[in-house]
């Protein structure tokens, strides 16, 4: 069994070729070669935290993994990460166990790749200004893909506090030191939104970030920070005023997206109203971007699958390099 930790990761595998992956693996989803049960979420209330366990199986590539992802947000304030992960990546053919590595940075890598893709098909190609909405873990993972396949030029960034947002804004200047454009930190999350073409959410609210009326007509919004039906980080004026209304996959949304769900219970607005899974603009069976002028919104809970794949792609590319630590039980 090989054994993969971040750093390797990292240096074996780049965002450009995780939207590539991750692409690829909504289009083996919507054509019914994936195997993805709903994740179970076990809560540890004592400590206001919680452990995921996600398995899924990919058909066309003979791999199937099972990850688990621990987030303990009291973490951050003793020093350790809040979310941390492991794969088990499994030989579909013969049932070996042929890796394990670490999650938590590939979890970060295919959410943004998600974002990534969303952003490839729904947002204005001549979007120039993104605004992050939360700082924390996933956030340099959302910046990382929409810069992949955007020409930005300013990137605003929001967080409830406004330290945590200058650390991230140091982290994007040494990740990115040839970049010429400009970043700055927006303490109205109403005002940050109103300057946006594309606008990330990626923090664990239960209330939504901003007033949808203050977004611009064009914008594209990644809302992937809430995972649970109590979560909200999009209000219902956005949901009225978006165009399209696209998800990662209507099993999950319709499960965990509280984005959706919460104004859906309400009756301020209605389920019915999503446009359709990001698979099927992929596959060509819907259109993206329409108008310019569209309000375009992506909303992802994430779905196991794109664990198999990239953990598979990393395995792999690891194999060709000879990289990695071999171990044996």
């Amino acid at each position: 069994m090989l054994m993969l930790n971040r750093e390797t990761i990292k240096e074996l595998y780049s965002m450009k070729e995780c939207i590539a992956d991750v692409e690829k693996a909504f289009g083996y989803g919507h054509a019914d070669k994936t195997q993805t049960p709903i994740r179970m979420s076990v809560p540890h209330e004592k400590f206001n935290a919680e452990t995921l366990y996600m398995p899924s199986y990919i058909e066309p590539e003979n791999y199937t993994a099972i990850k688990v992802v621990s987030i303990f947000p009291h973490n951050a304030n003793e020093g350790r990460s809040v979310l941390q992960g492991v794969i088990l990546l499994t030989d579909a053919k013969t049932g070996e166990h042929v890796a394990v590595m670490d999650a938590s940075y590939l979890t970060v890598l295919r959410t943004g790749a998600s974002s990534g893709v969303a952003t490839k098909y729904l947002a204005r190609k001549d979007s120039k200004a993104c605004t992050v909405l939360g700082c924390g873990a996933q956030a340099i993972g959302q910046i990382q893909a929409v810069m992949a396949v955007a020409d930005l030029e300013h990137i605003l960034l929001y967080n409830r506090t406004i330290e945590r947002a200058a650390v991230f804004k140091e982290e994007l200047h040494s990740a990115y030191p040839e970049w010429k454009g400009t970043i700055s930190i927006q303490a109205d999350a109403n005002i940050a939104v109103s300057k946006a073409d594309i606008v990330i959410c990626s923090t664990k609210s239960s209330t939504p970030l901003f007033d949808g009326s203050f977004l611009k007509e064009g914008t594209h919004i990644n809302a992937i920070g809430s995972y649970q039906p109590h979560m909200q980080e999009v209000d219902v004026q956005t949901l009225i005023r978006s165009n399209k209304i696209v998800v990662d996959t209507l099993e999950g949304a319709l499960h965990e997206a509280g984005d959706l769900l919460v104004p859906h219970k309400e009756g301020l607005w209605s389920t019915d109203s999503i446009y359709g899974e990001i698979g099927e603009i992929i596959c060509g069976e819907k259109n993206g971007r329409g108008k310019p002028s569209e309000i375009t919104l992506y909303k992802s809970v994430g779905i196991g699958y794109l664990d198999t794949m990239v953990a598979s792609a990393v395995y792999k590319k690891a194999i060709s390099e000879g990289r990695g630590e071999e171990f044996t039980f």
